[in-house]
């Protein structure tokens, strides 16, 4: 068979968990593309200029971070996770549905900020608990819980397209120095622009417009509610609802749920206190952990550089879905918006695939392989297009690519880093603040540059970041060879204690047999 038993028979047993938290992060996909292709109608329905408007972004990744950094205090019991998950899903689809009564840029980032400190609390919950189920095994579920990422980003834009207005961004406050330079490039190049926004905008902009936009939200919002009903059902099957206790006992699947996690090994009450005390939680208990004391530099820098790769990667990942539709609109592409709404689809649906067939590609290839192509496959994308910087057929096949490419790097990353450290690090809550700091960088800092150096310099900075990010995984793969030559080394040494300790016994056990 493709997949071995042992998986599939550890699958079937945590099925429904397993199943609840991709549904989870199908939530978290959808909340996270949609900005890109609305953010023009939000700026007609808030009355905002481009600059204020990308601060939403900011205010949503600064409060993703935050959720990911204390996400890991909700893992502590079941009970907890679950209950953070429900809740962050619900508040997912209610603000979906508030988002078309926020009439100004202030009320909407406050908006996203509470959707951002969801997402991220998601985040963290979701890969803790599948990494803390399947341990070795985790590569190939992980690149399905973030294929589901790639799913909802995917429906996202789409169920937006049939509701987005014609025309392209206009400055709604008429304050034509505000708006970002690769905008005042679109606006000069698309003529129709003009009279629907001096004459007719307060009819067209402030009105068609945004009552197409609600039913956008709306639906996505009816979308969503079937997952925070999913974690509430997997509380009822594991009798965590106290007024709605399961008549099914589970304490017996839970014991050889146990046996199957440590693969037959026996495993004692200190080993496993000190697997819980010793990785998986908050990045500020990490931080706080007494058993972090005479590690190597080795573990601490695989935690620096595996987040490091993140940061770029993932800073990639946003920035481009942010910002490639500008650059599409932008001279010298000048592409019509409708079409150039359709770039941060083909990058999501590239995404999507590429986790996709990342599932039983990471079951056949180390992750470290995956890695070392994505990135460099990533490399060469981004310098193809700058080269054909002028052709429109390029740009789409290159944004296809670049989502192929930057798809699996961080469940890739996540899987690679884990089985390093042996599971007994903070690497997933680490990884995931990355990622997530990356994308709220990476957005303001590329939005800043596009503002004062135009639309080209939105490649330049995709490749730049990338060729950062390749080098940093070369640090990366030689700081893994130090810390394997530790443990080796360790090893040997404490093999060493034992056998002598060993003959000490076996010669006393002789003294005391001749001396009888």
């Amino acid at each position: 068979m493709f997949v071995d038993e042992r998986v599939l028979t550890l699958f079937k047993r945590n099925a429904h968990h397993t199943l609840t938290y991709w549904s989870v992060f199908f939530s978290f996909g959808l909340c996270i593309a949609f900005l890109g292709p609305t953010i023009c109608d939000l700026q007609s329905q808030t009355n905002s200029t481009i600059d204020q408007i990308t601060w939403v972004f900011f205010s949503q990744q600064f409060c993703l971070l935050i959720g990911s950094s204390i996400g890991g205090v909700f893992k502590r019991t079941l009970l907890s996770a679950l209950s953070a998950l429900f809740v962050s899903a619900l508040i997912i689809s209610v603000i979906f549905a508030i988002i078309p009564l926020c009439n100004n840029v202030l009320l909407l980032a406050v908006a996203m900020a509470v959707s951002g400190l969801a997402m991220g609390i998601i985040d963290t919950i979701a890969n803790i608990q599948l990494v803390t189920i399947y341990q070795k095994d985790s590569a190939v579920f992980l690149q399905a819980l973030h294929f589901f990422i790639g799913f909802g980003a995917l429906v996202s834009p789409l169920i937006a397209d049939p509701f987005l207005s014609e025309g392209g961004c206009g400055n709604s406050t008429g304050n034509g120095s505000q708006i970002m330079h690769h905008v005042r490039f679109m606006l000069r190049h698309t003529p129709i622009l003009e009279p629907n926004i001096t004459q007719s905008h307060p009819v067209h902009a402030g009105e068609e417009e945004e009552s197409s936009v609600h039913y956008a939200f709306w639906i996505m919002a009816l979308i969503n509610i079937p997952v925070p009903l999913a974690v509430l059902f997997l509380m009822y099957r594991e009798q965590l609802i106290p007024c709605c206790p399961s008549g099914t006992p589970r304490l017996l699947d839970k014991d050889e749920l146990a046996m199957e996690h440590q693969q037959g090994a026996e495993s004692t009450e200190e080993e496993q206190k000190e697997h819980e005390a010793g990785g998986h939680g908050d990045i500020f208990s990490c931080c706080r952990n007494d058993n972090l004391r005479g590690l190597p530099v080795s573990f601490f820098m695989i935690h620096i550089l595996g987040g490091l790769v993140l940061f770029m990667t993932d800073g990639i990942v946003g920035a481009y879905a942010g910002f490639v539709y500008y650059y599409g609109v932008a001279p010298p592409m000048s592409l019509p918006p409708k079409t150039a709404g359709y770039l941060a689809s083909i990058f999501w649906a590239a995404i999507t695939a590429g986790r996709l067939l990342s599932i039983p590609l990471s079951y056949r290839f180390q992750p470290v392989r995956l890695l070392m192509f994505n990135l460099a496959g990533a490399i060469v994308t981004v310098l193809m297009l700058l080269i054909f910087y002028t052709s429109s057929t390029f740009l789409f096949v290159g944004t296809c690519l670049c989502g192929l490419f930057l798809s699996s790097i961080f469940p890739c990353m996540l899987a690679y880093t884990e089985d390093i450290l042996d599971y007994q690090g903070c690497a997933t809550s680490v990884l995931v603040t990355s990622a997530g700091m990356g994308e709220m960088v990476m957005q303001v800092l590329v939005g800043s540059i596009i503002h004062t150096e135009g639309s080209y310099s939105f490649l330049l900075c995709g490749m730049v970041i990338a060729c950062l990010g390749f080098i940093v995984f070369i640090g990366l793969m030689l700081f893994h060879r130090m810390h394997r030559n530790y443990l080796t080394g360790t090893k040997k040494k404490s093999a060493m204690v034992e056998e002598p300790a060993g003959e000490q016994d076996g010669s006393a056990k002789t003294e005391q047999k001749e001396n009888s």
